[in-house]
């Protein structure tokens, strides 16, 4: 039990840290890592409340930096049409599925960083895809907790600078949360010591926050980001060893 709590614990600090560097990826260490002791559906019940904090924190704080109001409402809508899928699909699909749908999916987010690093995507082709792009991104973080492969590939390759890409994903996360939250107590998914749980989470995800602002500071953009790959790889392995 001791182990399990203090895995945990730096499963959200790591996931922190992520989010701290790149101002994103804090499900994709937490979620894989809850997995492995718990199912996928109270490992995503579980990251919810976080990630809905920390989104919010960030939308204020890069709110200077968004992109237009046209592009922004489209992709708040589809993300949370998307959500309410993806929610129906957490509590109906079996528990060895969805864990198969996550592992694939973090795999599917490291082969893209690590074959289309240069990609981009105008302006004009954002908006024509950024509904059917949301709204695929939405059902898969509402149903395993991590939509990296779609979210933060697509606006990746739009190729803005950092305040800009972390306001505009912070603003995409949100339009989940405020779809996923209320689900979630309304079909009896989030009870109130999962609530609790959620709640505390935010320390070690804040505490990892600077920590990892402080890292990027120390360590090239480059090996960064190929430490976290490796680390996700890991994770994602070790995901598909232990299925049940």
């Amino acid at each position: 039990m001791i182990e399990t709590v203090v895995l945990v614990t730096l499963g959200f600090l790591f996931g922190g840290m992520l989010k701290g560097a790149t101002g994103v990826g804090a499900p994709l260490i937490a979620v894989p890592l809850l997995t492995m002791f718990y199912d996928v559906q109270t490992a995503v019940v579980l990251f919810a409340v976080p990630n809905a904090v920390t989104n919010l924190w960030q939308c204020w704080k890069y709110r200077q930096h968004r992109l237009e109001a046209r592009f922004l409402s489209r992709m708040f809508i589809a993300g949370a049409t998307g959500t309410l899928v993806g929610t129906f699909l957490l509590i109906n699909l079996p528990a060895k599925l969805l864990t198969i749908t996550l592992a694939v999916s973090v795999f599917g987010y490291v082969a893209f960083r690590w074959f289309n690093p240069d990609w981009k995507m105008s302006m004009p082709l954002a908006h024509k895809l950024v509904i059917p792009v949301a709204s695929v991104a939405g059902t898969l973080q509402a149903s395993s907790g991590i939509s990296a492969p779609v979210s933060v590939s697509f606006l990746n390759a739009m190729k803005m600078d950092r305040p800009q890409f972390i306001s505009t994903i912070s603003i995409y996360f949100l339009s989940i949360s405020f779809v996923q939250l209320p689900a979630m107590f309304a079909f009896g998914l989030m009870t109130h010591e999962y609530f609790m749980i959620s709640v505390v989470s935010l320390l070690p995800l804040f505490a990892g926050m600077p920590l990892g602002a402080m890292l990027t500071r120390h360590l090239s953009k480059e090996h960064f980001d190929t430490l976290i790959l490796v680390v996700l790889s890991a994770v994602a392995t070790g995901l598909l060893l232990n299925l049940r």
